[in-house]
């Protein structure tokens, strides 16, 4: 089963809907009660325990700036890599997204499934999507961390299989589709998911299709369009008919999350999402291309993208950036220069 990446959409959907239902105000309490028990029962600490080692103190989503790994995963049978599917599922989808409290803004990265990156669980460079498979969400979390310099405070990680149980669960998306396509299903039926350009509601199963299609347009475009579905989500999963479907969409999150985050820190996020203009993010890419290593393909990043992605998003977070220490660093070597000299 080719199913490459469905990058943003997948793990965001759990987020979202955690977050934001329980938490509006005029909902009826039972509303909140059934969010806190999916939160309740799809929590699972990281074993570093609550703190990222790139901390000095466990941070307060309420109260400081605040990181989440959004990790899609494909863990049945048939995407394993033994006979028994007892392995750990690859990761199809990573997206760091960086929350700042002083002007809730949002920043959201995707990171290539084939980024060619150092996994220190196995000691070497590979793929970063066998991170989790090398060592689950710890190995996946360490692996972001070292990577991208920054820390990750939290993850939300949703079974890849259960994104059309979601969008149907919400009763569908309205969206304009840019194009005519003809794909497979989810279940790798050619030609079963048929959609004609225009603005139309999706079922689960036309909506991951539309996302997961590479035919059509190029990867920046299709990393575009993701987003924007992304962002149609966000909005309609607030609707009155939304919530009316609470106990479906609930039930179909809770068979398929796991994250370290504690209801009260999932809804100190819904400042983030119910002002006036309501959520929007800034949407981030990282620059590379596609080369061979050893007659395998990689992800390969370009290295300026990188450390500015770095920079970015230490910024986002109230971090020094890595200029500034290497400028601290460079001025010490200076001092000690000119104290040699004298």
């Amino acid at each position: 089963m080719k199913n490459k990446t469905l990058k943003i959409i997948l793990w965001t959907l759990a987020f979202v809907l955690l977050l934001g239902i329980g938490t509006a105000a005029g909902y009826a309490a039972y509303v909140t009660d059934q969010v806190r028990q999916t939160a309740t029962e799809s929590h699972e600490e990281l074993d570093r325990g609550e703190k990222s080692e790139k901390r000095v103190e466990v941070v307060n989503p309420a109260d400081d700036h605040t990181s989440v790994l959004f990790v899609g995963i494909d863990d049945s049978q048939k995407r394993s890599n033994d006979a028994n599917g007892n392995r750990n599922a690859l990761s199809d989808a990573l997206v760091l997204a960086t929350f700042n409290d002083d002007n809730k803004t949002v920043k959201m990265l995707s990171i290539p499934r084939d980024s060619y990156t150092y996994i220190p669980e196995v000691g070497y460079k590979d793929k970063i999507t066998h991170a989790h498979a090398f060592g689950g969400i710890d190995s996946t979390v360490e692996t972001v961390e070292r990577m991208l310099d920054v820390p990750v405070d939290y993850y939300v990680r949703l079974n890849f299989n259960s994104f059309t149980e979601i969008v149907d669960s919400m009763g569908g998306i309205q969206y304009d589709v840019p194009f005519d396509i003809s794909e497979k299903n989810s279940r790798d039926m050619h030609g079963a998911i048929e959609l004609d350009e225009g603005y139309q509601t999706l079922n689960g199963e036309e909506a991951l299709a539309l996302a997961r299609t590479r035919k059509y347009d190029s990867d920046l475009a299709r990393g575009q369009r993701q987003m924007e579905l992304i962002q149609e989500i966000v909005r309609q999963s607030m609707t009155t008919s939304t919530i009316n479907n609470i106990g479906d969409i609930l039930q179909s999150i809770e068979d398929n999350l796991s994250t370290n985050l504690a209801f009260d820190q999932m809804i100190a996020f819904k400042e983030y999402f119910f002002q006036k203009e309501g959520l929007s993010f800034d949407k981030m890419q990282l620059d590379g291309e596609g080369t061979y290593i050893n007659n395998v393909w990689y992800f390969d990043v370009e290295s300026d993208s990188l450390d500015e992605t770095k920079d970015q998003l230490r910024t986002h977070l109230g971090l020094d950036s890595l200029q500034d220490d290497d400028d601290e660093i460079n001025s010490f070597a200076e001092d000690d220069d000119e104290n040699d000299s004298m």
